[in-house]
């Protein structure tokens, strides 16, 4: 995943569950000036700070290990 689909996934859920940035930013601990950047996938959000929104968002963080060939 890019940032770009990052953003647009944490956008999406966000506004599905009727949360404002600043709703997210005060339950998750993250700042709202942060929660921005990332949604304009402007940012290189921390895995820390992924995990935080991805917890009240209800969203799974997935990694996958490339094959080297």
């Amino acid at each position: 995943m890019n940032h770009s689909e990052i953003a647009k996934t944490i956008r999406s859920r966000r506004e599905s569950l009727n949360l404002r940035q600043e709703d997210l930013a005060e339950m998750s601990g993250v700042a709202t000036k942060t929660i921005h950047s990332v949604e304009a996938g402007s940012s290189n959000p921390s895995l820390e700070t992924l995990l935080k929104l991805a917890d009240i968002l209800g969203l799974e963080i997935v990694v996958q290990v490339k094959k080297i060939n």
